[in-house]
């Protein structure tokens, strides 16, 4: 069985729905993606897309619809999204099998193939 390139834990899907509903836009993706920076060298990134571009690979799970675009495609295949419910608010998580290791904050990683260009972390 081929490994997925991204996968919606049943919380993050409920989650996502949820946010959907209320911005009155059923036909909003959810676009992951990966930058260079962060003080592992990559950082990843989440926004509500309202188009594709022709190469991004496009994930359905239970009606949720997640965007990734080619070069994240790379450091992203396997990873989980999942939202964590926090005493000071909360938030979606990537849970990334091809990080090696990441930061404190968890919004920046390192996989063992390439290191990026670490930098100081913001968060």
């Amino acid at each position: 069985m081929e490994t997925p390139l991204v996968s919606l834990t049943p919380k993050a899907t409920d989650k996502l729905r949820e946010v959907l509903s209320k911005q009155e836009r059923q036909d909003l993706a959810l676009r992951v993606y990966v930058t260079p920076g962060g003080c592992s060298g990559f950082s990843y990134g989440m926004t509500f897309a309202d188009g594709t571009e022709e190469d991004d690979a496009i994930v359905v799970q239970d009606g949720v619809r997640v965007v990734v675009d080619p070069m994240s495609a790379m450091y992203l295949k396997g990873s989980e999204i999942d939202f964590v419910d926090a005493l000071m608010g909360g938030g979606f998580a990537l849970r990334n099998p091809n990080a090696v290791s990441s930061c404190g904050c968890g919004q920046s990683f390192r996989t063992a193939d390439q290191t990026g260009t670490a930098k100081a972390c913001a968060h």
